[in-house]
């Protein structure tokens, strides 16, 4: 093979330090601008706001989505009907962030998992099922780090009524359920 080039390092280039240009831009007041839900989306919110999990569901490949789609993006047709998910399920997965959601550094890290919601009468592999992502509160950093998280049964932390905006903020967090 003539031309052939073996790379230099097979495992990837080693870091070296580049010094960017930065670029800074005075901020001149502040944006305000609307944003149009849609039917999916804007249900979903006021859902929320009442203190229910809504999604959408396709009768052809049994897939429910959470938040809700008016399409199948499996199928490729519009979805069949609205479904309310309970407001527990367990975690799948999760990860201890020291980051804010407005990336301001914490003092103390949170957990933020996915959680696989229940829905009666619905049963859901581990690879597609109806889930959100959000806050886990109870859950230490042992938790986890030991992966002892992973499967944990939780129930969702809503605002009081009267502090609700129909955002997923309503619910404040997903609860561990300790036996």
């Amino acid at each position: 093979m003539t031309g052939a080039t073996k790379p230099l390092n097979p495992r990837g280039t080693k870091y070296e330090r580049v010094d960017f240009p930065v670029f800074e831009f005075p901020v001149v007041g502040k944006a305000r601008y609307n944003y149009t839900t849609g039917e999916a989306l804007g249900r979903f919110l006021a859902g929320l706001k009442e203190g229910r999990i809504l999604g959408t569901y396709c009768n052809k490949c049994g897939r429910v989505f959470v938040p809700p789609r008016m399409y199948c993006s499996y199928c490729f047709r519009e979805v069949d009907g609205w479904v309310e998910a309970k407001d527990e399920g367990v975690v799948v997965t999760a990860v201890m962030s020291y980051i804010s959601a407005t990336r301001a550094r914490l003092e103390k890290p949170v957990a933020v998992g996915v959680i696989k919601l229940d829905i009666p009468g619905r049963q859901f592999d581990d690879h597609f099922f109806p889930g959100i992502m959000h806050y886990i509160c109870g859950a230490t950093e042992e938790d986890v780090k030991s992966m002892r998280i992973f499967g944990a049964k939780v129930k969702a932390k809503w605002k009081p009524y009267e502090q609700r905006t129909g955002s997923i903020t309503d619910i404040e967090c997903f609860e561990l359920v300790r036996p």
